[in-house]
């Protein structure tokens, strides 16, 4: 949805919404506040037991919103009872005025919720340059307040889309030293996205009870594998906001200490691969979007060199459109490889597409098949290899092909 505007569903989107079950501590809202759209909801709130600890990675844009700014000042301070997402206004790049929007939100919903300001978090996404109109959020709030249930995450995750041709969502359970706890979590996210921490906006919860330091260090590692490993336009949002909330009322299970406890390793592995799902979605429903594109490079100097590389593959226009078209045009990926600036052997550069050798020791391959690389590319589950030949950092990245349609949400989006 752009500027109000429909767009058909993503032929990448998931069948529909996997069950979403209550999280002890959590309850859900999602209202029609009149922030800019009309006849939907765009505006969710999320309130929290007593005793809820947050963690969060945030853009690394200069030019951070409003909310990023007061979620920031408020984090590690101590509980967290709220949080408040609007859609349709991004709150960015709007001075004292877009400040004082924010904070005036958090205060009312503190009031609502009986805590302080700094117990509240909140996340803005939509257009950037605009007055988050504080006095319709504030007028919304009170009703917001007393619809809300348990079982309301899929209302939330439908409450904060913009472009997005559907609701996002993610659901684990798994356990801590044999005792269950649940993960759910959601975002959104369709343009504007190459996470440095995209508009991309993540909400989890969990009944776990976790250390406050524990948990800012699962989500950070966490966020590098998952939403900081896509790509659909290499533009990097100004409110990108990924928090994560536990609320230890769940089943008592054994305390968690740090991040590298035995008995926390089934948690740490359903937390990750949870994000990694909800990533993955976000590029499934990027904007314009028919491909999903698995970009692996091996064989770099390091990881962090490997992701660089791959993401230079990945945001290529060249290689993107190619993508889009169905043409298996492997220079394209030798000239991303070479432009990322990162070592690589060019006499040892190995490409595969589809799992097939394309190319080896620097030239193309003797038996490259290029049908079966073409048939590949029309497909709609694309996957792209090389090895650099420098070292053995190695990493996976995921992206969507440029197609005309990113072209038609982008040129109306205000509209």
């Amino acid at each position: 949805m752009a500027g109000g505007k429909t767009h058909s569903v993503s032929p990448l989107a998931p069948e529909g919404m996997p069950e979403l079950p209550p999280i002890a501590g959590v309850e859900i809202g999602a209202i029609e506040a009149g922030v800019r759209y009309k006849g939907r909801t765009d505006l969710m709130m999320m309130r929290f037991a007593t005793g809820t600890v947050a963690a969060g990675v945030f853009t690394t844009s200069k030019c951070a919103s409003a909310p990023v700014d007061w979620c920031r000042s408020i984090l590690g301070k101590g509980g967290a009872r709220a949080v408040v997402v609007n859609s349709g206004n991004a709150n960015a790049f709007t001075g004292k005025a877009g400040a004082a929007a924010a904070k005036t939100v958090a205060v009312a919903t503190a009031k609502l919720v009986g805590c302080k300001a700094d117990a509240v978090y909140m996340a803005s996404t939509g257009v950037i340059g605009e007055v988050l109109p504080a006095e319709k959020v504030t007028a919304a709030l009170p009703k917001l307040a007393t619809t809300l249930r348990p079982d309301r995450w899929d209302e939330a995750a439908r409450a904060i889309m913009t472009t997005d041709t559907f609701p996002k969502a993610a659901v684990r359970k798994t356990d801590i030293d044999g005792k269950p706890v649940t993960i759910v979590g959601i975002a959104k996210g369709s343009g504007m996205i190459a996470p440095d921490m995209a508009t991309m906006l993540s909400f989890v919860a969990t009944d776990a009870t976790i250390p406050g330091d524990v948990l800012q260090a699962l989500l950070a590692k966490a966020a590098d594998k998952s939403f900081n490993s896509i790509t659909v336009d290499g533009d990097t949002s100004t409110s990108d906001t990924l928090l994560a909330f536990a609320t230890g009322k769940g089943v008592t299970h054994k305390p968690v200490t740090k991040l590298g406890d035995a008995h926390f390793r089934h948690f740490k592995a359903a937390f990750e691969d949870l994000l990694v799902e909800l990533a993955q979605l976000v590029v499934k429903d990027g904007e314009g979007a028919r491909k999903f594109v698995t970009v692996t490079v091996t064989g770099a100097q390091s990881a962090k060199a490997a992701r660089k590389i791959a993401l230079t593959i990945a945001n290529s226009p060249l290689v993107k459109t190619a993508i889009a078209g169905g043409d298996a045009n492997w220079g394209r990926i030798v000239m991303a490889v070479g432009k990322s600036g990162e070592k690589a052997d060019r006499d040892k550069l190995t490409i595969k597409m589809g799992g097939r050798l394309v190319a080896e020791k620097g030239a193309v391959h003797p038996r490259h098949d290029e049908a079966a690389a073409t048939e590949h590319f029309k497909g709609t589950d694309i996957v792209i290899e090389a090895d650099v030949g420098v070292g053995k950092g190695s990493a996976t990245v995921w992206t969507c092909d440029l197609t005309h349609g990113y072209i038609d949400i982008n040129a109306d989006y205000r509209s």
